[in-house]
């Protein structure tokens, strides 16, 4: 949250990643996606006003989605090299994890966002004139709208940004509320990457499922409190998830066969019902317009696991 954007494979690695990247995933979309869940198509809002930004940067792949999914996409002249959704985003060689003031100056921007102040990166881009909005990893859904908010009075689309929030609020709710509830609360293990990197429920990720009454087996497992542990075959053995979540299909191409040959996971519960859900490593680690996407899957999947209890 990337929610969005996570850690790989070791902790500095991982959680930088996902807060920047969605699980550092660089791929462009290879099946030519359409406009983001909930959002309006890119460039069919009305124009932004006269003292809107003309020339928009983006520095995260989260922010991006968000700018086209409010109508903003036209104003939007570079992206990092992270942001891959939606297709037509102009993908660059910018790297949101070492900003380059250089390099971004070069795209003549008046509005940067970035999710981290990296290096100094604001007060550098400020001294330029160029105005810098931070938009840092939501930690919650009420984080994530407020950012919508945030991005749409700062580009002129203040009345798009609403009407996207309030067709995503919309939409998650009719989806919790048609999901069938399980007699008994499921256990649910989300895969950061094949090292044993997960989430807790009291991150971004962990809302999501939370939504469904999920219990996260890696709550316990987090004794530093960072909200990302690294979790323990030993742990998730014995924890025995009624689902597994997998967030790295893309970055390290897991998948029910080959968490299957791991020693003792084929003893878990998961495995062993084929209740693996392979998610979008982007859609599963980003926060903004496709978590509507991740909360469908979540149902789906909860569907599944629930109807073979």
């Amino acid at each position: 949250m990337k929610l969005g954007t996570i850690l790989r494979p070791a902790a500095a690695v991982v959680l930088g990643a996902l807060v920047l990247t969605g699980c550092g995933d660089d791929k462009k979309d290879d099946k030519g996606n359409a406009a983001p869940a909930g959002s309006a198509a890119p460039g069919g809002s009305s124009a932004p006003a006269a003292d809107a930004p003309k020339k928009i940067v983006s520095l995260t792949p989260s922010a991006t989605e968000m700018l086209y999914a409010i109508g903003a996409g036209k104003q939007v002249v570079a992206v990092d090299d992270q942001s891959n959704f939606p297709a037509e985003a102009p993908k660059t060689e910018l790297s949101g994890f070492k900003p380059n003031v250089e390099a971004i100056a070069k795209y003549t921007p008046d509005m940067v966002v970035i999710s981290d102040d990296i290096d100094g990166v604001k007060a550098k881009l400020e001294t330029l004139k160029i105005k810098v909005v931070e938009v840092p990893a939501a930690k919650n859904f009420t984080e994530m709208y407020a950012q919508f908010d945030k991005l749409g009075a700062a580009t002129g689309h203040a009345g798009e940004a609403a009407a996207v929030t309030a067709k995503m609020k919309k939409d998650i709710e009719e989806i919790v509320a048609k999901a069938k509830k399980p007699a008994a609360p499921l256990n649910y293990f989300h895969e950061l990457d094949n090292s044993g990197y997960s989430v807790t429920s009291k991150t971004f990720i962990g809302e999501v499922y939370g939504l469904f009454g999920l219990k996260n087996i890696a709550d316990a497992a987090d004794k530093s409190g960072s909200g990302y542990p690294q979790v323990s075959t030993e742990h998730i053995v014995q924890a025995d998830p009624d689902l597994i979540f997998l967030a790295d299909t893309k970055c390290c191409q897991q998948n029910l066969d080959t968490v299957s040959k791991r020693p003792g996971w084929d003893k878990i519960k998961a495995v062993q019902t084929g209740n693996v859900v392979a998610l979008d490593d982007d859609i599963a680690s980003r926060w903004g317009p496709r978590v509507v996407d991740l909360v469908k899957a979540v149902a789906q999947a909860v569907d599944k696991a629930g109807a073979g209890a």
